[in-house]
């Protein structure tokens, strides 16, 4: 993949990475073991503070989930690039977990996760595809209806 490629992706999808969140408590945004880069969990995190407030089979639907996961991955590649320095260091996404803020018999984690997982592989082509765990949650942090992780492979 030519040099900046990532960049003209975004920039052809309209998105612009944010500065990435400072940690909220006691961790670090990133790790780097060898060639793995291991992103703490990101919630949606706009530019005014946590967005997509709700739990997923109750007051938030599918949509409005997948638009919280979509929202965490945009986060999550702005944490890879403050850690790489460019996002074409990004050799793969070995795997992502999603957390879903959800109501004991919402069963659609899945589909809120491909918020998450369509926005990496729209991004990165074939390096964004990855494993992944979705996964339901009683409560996740601020209120939020969704927080996904990452691991990647570096260059």
């Amino acid at each position: 993949m030519p040099k900046n490629a990532i960049d003209q992706r975004l920039k052809d999808l309209g998105l612009e990475l944010p500065n990435p969140a400072a940690p909220a408590a006691n961790y670090i945004p990133y790790t780097i073991a060898g060639k793995l880069l291991t992103i703490s969990g990101q919630i949606p995190m706009g530019p005014d503070g946590p967005q997509y407030i709700g739990k997923l089979g109750d007051d938030a639907d599918v949509a409005f989930g997948r638009s919280a996961a979509r929202l965490c991955a945009v986060n999550i590649l702005a944490q890879a690039r403050a850690a790489l320095g460019s996002l074409d260091k990004v050799k793969q996404v070995i795997k992502i977990q999603g957390f879903v803020n959800a109501t004991p018999d919402f069963t659609q984690h899945p589909e809120v996760i491909n918020g998450a997982s369509d926005l990496l592989v729209d991004v990165l082509g074939d390096a964004g595809k990855h494993a992944r765990a979705a996964v339901g949650m009683s409560s996740l942090p601020r209120g939020v209806a969704v927080e996904v992780d990452a691991v990647i492979e570096m260059t």
